[in-house]
């Protein structure tokens, strides 16, 4: 009997541990460029993660789908990953208790701002109203920003693939903004990358210390309830000023 690759390979891909030892090999392949590249936020693991994997499945063939399907343990484990940020919470609670009313008006303005601000430039650039509607809640995290999205009108998946690219811009950029911007405090760091990039920005901020890594944890919580509360209030007066 002849060995077949294309054969071969089909029944490798259409092994229900394909999409997950796949994403694991290739963000371990991105750990490490990440840590021999000292670091560097331009080749951020998750960043990487992607663009690997979406070229391989654009080689190979294989449909999103069928990768999602074998891959769907990466997924459920989102839920239990972003309970366990209440570790370096509860680290970080006396400094929490104290700092409670500038956390609160800092997840405020800037879920406000961000939500004012992209909603009106794709205004001034010329975006469809269903774009328009889709890039409110960019800066939340990807389930909650879904959900606003389909309640205001929006496109679910436009707005998962918008907050994706904001959350890997936040983690690349970041840092260096709040360098340049002279932001020192690692509190008021981590919040900024919290409301700004949510899950990916809160990996960034870990990346830098716990302390910044906690206060993005919590400003992602923050963030979401506050946009969800803010977004169906102002969406409709921002596009139509």
């Amino acid at each position: 009997m002849s060995f077949e690759p294309r054969a071969a390979w089909d029944a490798v891909a259409s092994s229900p541990m394909f999409g997950l030892a796949l994403t694991l090999l290739v963000y371990q392949g991105a750990i490490w460029l990440f840590e021999r590249c000292g670091r560097r936020p331009l080749v951020n693991p998750v960043l990487v993660t992607m663009v690997v994997i979406i070229a391989i499945l654009s080689v190979t063939g294989i449909a999103y789908q069928t990768y999602f399907d074998s891959a769907k343990m990466v997924h459920l484990l989102l839920g239990p990953a972003t309970v366990a940020l209440a570790v370096p919470l509860y680290r970080q609670l006396p400094s929490l208790i104290r700092s409670w009313p500038a956390v609160l008006a800092t997840a405020l303005i800037g879920s406000a701002v961000a939500l004012i601000s992209v909603v009106a430039s794709a205004r001034i650039l010329g975006a469809s109203p269903a774009v328009q509607l889709s890039l409110a809640p960019k800066s939340v995290t990807t389930p909650i920003a879904m959900g606003i999205s389909e309640r205001i009108g929006g496109i679910p998946s436009l707005t998962a693939v918008l907050v994706v690219l904001t959350g890997v811009a936040g983690a690349i950029f970041g840092s260096w903004v709040l360098d340049r911007a002279r932001v020192r405090s690692p509190s008021a760091r981590g919040l900024a990358f919290g409301i700004s990039a949510h899950a990916i920005g809160t990996t960034r901020a870990f990346q830098e210390g716990e302390t910044q890594g906690a206060y993005a944890g919590l400003a992602i919580g923050l963030a979401g309830i506050v946009t969800a509360i803010l977004t169906p209030l102002l969406i409709g007066w921002l596009t139509t000023i």
